[in-house]
């Protein structure tokens, strides 16, 4: 019998705020190039008010948040965990979401009082992306804000590694998890940033547990996590943690382990302007085509193709009618 989702995701909900810097601007203020960092609302307010506000593009964000809106793109259905205020922004995130085709949690019930997270992500022109997080309610995320009964009516439960930065959303993973467990969902799980793998090891490590049905990360993540210096070493250690995984190698492609065998899948040569979204795209374009009948190598083919648009523009998604037209590329050839 099919379930009602194909992907149930749990993870923060930030409003994004994408706009483009120099890196001197980066220097002035302090801030370190390249990372996510969490920040306090005032370091967000201060460093807000000396950039162009007007020049920004606002869109619902948070790692999964992104993943699932590409699942309900390339022809999944999703459903999306997490919690917002009921400010301007929170009410912001709730109709974006809709709007993007995912059911959520934030229809149920009334919206708290608090401020809504937010994330400041700033590109410079050589791609890379800098991100200044303020999480506001979202740092509340508990097992509460999870509802079961979608849960249990999907294929996967896709969990996001940036809740391993408390013990609420520890606990908010290893209850989902075990749930997921219990009814036959499969998990699936994202580092999310090298930085939760390197400063939150041990929490990361008890919330896989056993192991993950499916793993997403990249090469700096799964070097990290394994302690291996070496990408053949660490696909190897990896395969203890997970059943299957796909390793993203930036413009190198990915590499993925269907269980059985590695898959090498080609990158597609395009010119970057800003990798922010890359792997959230990447495993949501994946995650759709498994839980619709694809194989892992054609699952990753799409992966990949969807990851090489969205780095050819700014923002962490593609739109309605770029992921039509990929997939139609692919169906072509």
């Amino acid at each position: 019998m099919s379930k009602q989702y194909n992907v149930y995701g749990i993870g923060n909900a930030l409003v994004d705020i994408v706009t483009e810097v120099n890196d001197q601007f980066l220097k002035d203020h302090k801030i370190e190039k390249g990372l996510m960092t969490l920040v306090d609302e005032e370091t967000q307010r201060r460093i807000s008010n000396a950039i162009h506000m007007d020049s920004t593009n606002k869109q619902c964000g948070g790692s999964v948040a992104n993943s699932v809106i590409a699942v309900a793109q390339f022809g999944g259905t999703s459903y999306y965990s997490c919690k917002v205020a009921n400010d301007e922004m929170g009410i912001f995130y709730r109709d974006d979401l809709k709007a993007n085709g995912v059911d959520t949690n934030l229809d149920q019930h009334e919206l708290e009082e608090g401020i809504t997270g937010k994330c400041l992500v700033m590109t410079t022109d050589d791609a890379s992306r800098t991100m200044n997080t303020f999480l506001g309610i979202t740092s509340d995320y508990s097992r509460s804000e999870i509802t079961e009964a979608a849960l249990k009516d999907s294929d996967y439960l896709y969990i996001e590694g940036y809740l391993v930065t408390s013990e609420n959303g520890q606990d908010a993973m290893k209850y989902a998890k075990k749930l997921a467990e219990e009814n036959g969902v499969k998990t699936a799980l994202t580092f999310s940033d090298p930085s939760m793998v390197k400063y939150f090891r041990e929490p990361m490590e008890s919330v896989i547990g056993a192991s993950v049905d499916l793993l997403f990360c990249n090469e700096e993540e799964a070097m990290l996590y394994t302690g291996k210096d070496n990408l053949q070493e660490a696909r190897e250690a990896l395969k203890k943690d997970a059943k299957r995984f796909a390793i993203t190698l930036g413009e190198n492609g990915a590499m993925i382990f269907d269980g059985d065998t590695f898959i090498d899948i080609e990158p597609y040569k395009v010119n970057a302007i800003d990798s922010n979204g890359a792997g959230d795209l990447f495993a949501g374009a994946f995650l759709a085509a498994i839980t619709n009948g694809r194989s892992y190598a054609d699952a990753g083919k799409l992966a990949s193709l969807a990851s090489s648009k969205v780095v050819t523009q700014f923002g962490p998604r593609l739109e309605w009618h770029q992921a039509k037209d990929i997939l139609h590329h692919l169906q072509m050839h």
